[in-house]
């Protein structure tokens, strides 16, 4: 059985010469005027609600359990119908790719914590700190402190004046002049 946050219709669009994209009337829009993309409520809340269960698992230092909360939460929102609004999934997405990047960084998962870093990052670049931090300290960790330091100065322009990231480029940077 079929809901309406369920289907999927189709619009005759048009296009005229100025680039102007409208909705031409058909029967199952006589109007013609652009239907609002119905966004499932219920997913919304169940997706929030992981990333809250995953926060608190993570404040309990149950890290593991924190990792697979935010799984959770991430493959909700994956599978979000390709109707819905892509900024909807992107905001959902960057804070939960962000959050399992801190929860894999505390046990010590370099590697998955920079993937998830930097797909928090691919979500979304402008005012996401944490996320710029997070790939910048998981490279350092890594020992790749070049690709740290470039990924700092990349977070510095896009997050602003954050001083958690100017603090990890300093050490970066004074680790990159130890080496030399």
């Amino acid at each position: 059985m079929s809901r309406e946050s369920d289907t999927f219709v189709l619009l005759p669009l048009s296009v005229d010469s100025e680039l102007s994209v409208s909705v031409k009337p058909s029967p199952h829009n006589p109007t013609g005027l652009a239907a609002e993309v119905p966004v499932n409520p219920k997913r919304s809340a169940a997706i929030a609600k992981l990333r809250t269960s995953g926060n608190d698992a993570y404040k309990k230092k149950q890290f593991q359990d924190a990792c697979r909360i935010y799984s959770l939460g991430i493959d909700m929102a994956l599978a979000r119908p390709a109707w819905e609004p892509s900024g909807l999934v992107k905001d959902e997405l960057y804070l939960l790719y962000a959050n399992r990047s801190q929860a894999f960084m505390a046990i010590g998962n370099w590697p998955e914590g920079l993937a998830d870093a930097e797909a928090s990052i691919d979500c979304k670049k402008v005012g996401n700190p944490k996320a710029h931090w997070r790939k910048g300290k998981c490279l350092k960790e890594m020992g790749r402190l070049e690709e740290a330091r470039d990924a700092l100065e990349l977070g510095l322009e896009y997050g602003g004046d954050d001083s958690d990231l100017k603090s990890l480029y300093k050490e970066v940077q004074e680790a990159l002049e130890k080496r030399r």
